[in-house]
């Protein structure tokens, strides 16, 4: 491996695996795992359903897009799981009452 036979340390947890930075996809996949497991636990709690219906309707479009413009492997699993908990979080919410204050 290049880092290596350069003797650079490369980190684990690290969204960059191609070597290069990529400062606005990886704020966007890491925004749309927050927002989007935000959305799943809003929407399971029948209280904050409002609340959870409004997330994942931002969460669901902002993985979306960063899924179009993901550089990494890393930043692209981010976005599915991301994905998946606004839709789940959504229906959710949409099944407690959805957007009825």
């Amino acid at each position: 491996m290049p880092q290596e036979a350069a003797g650079q340390k490369r980190s684990v947890l690290s969204l960059n695996t191609d070597g290069e930075r990529h400062p606005i996809e990886n704020s966007l996949a890491v925004a749309a795992i927050v927002i989007g497991l935000v959305a799943l636990i809003l929407g399971f709690i029948p209280a904050t359903h409002f609340f959870g219906a409004i997330a994942g309707v931002i969460g669901l479009p902002l993985a979306l897009y960063s899924q179009m413009i993901s550089a990494t492997t890393g930043e692209r699993w981010l976005n599915v799981v991301g994905m998946v908990a606004s839709f789940v979080g959504t229906a959710f919410a949409l099944r407690h009452g959805g957007f009825t204050p």
